[in-house]
């Protein structure tokens, strides 16, 4: 994931593996790469929501 990437987009992508994982869709093959992308997308989403809510309590704090 890029800085550029958003939030909801990642979140999607996160949700889609998560339904072919309970889904029991991916090939034992499949299932580390599908692991690894899952916790890079978590790590992204909670690094951006980290950052948001350090940017929304520098603001707070201007007011």
């Amino acid at each position: 994931m890029n800085e550029t990437d958003k939030y909801e987009e990642a979140l999607a992508r996160l949700e889609a593996i998560a339904r072919r994982l309970e889904s029991g869709e991916p090939s034992i093959d499949e299932l580390a790469s599908q692991l690894k992308t899952a916790w890079q997308l978590i790590s992204f989403c909670k690094d951006k929501l980290t950052r948001t809510e350090s940017e929304i309590a520098k603001l707070q704090g201007e007011e």
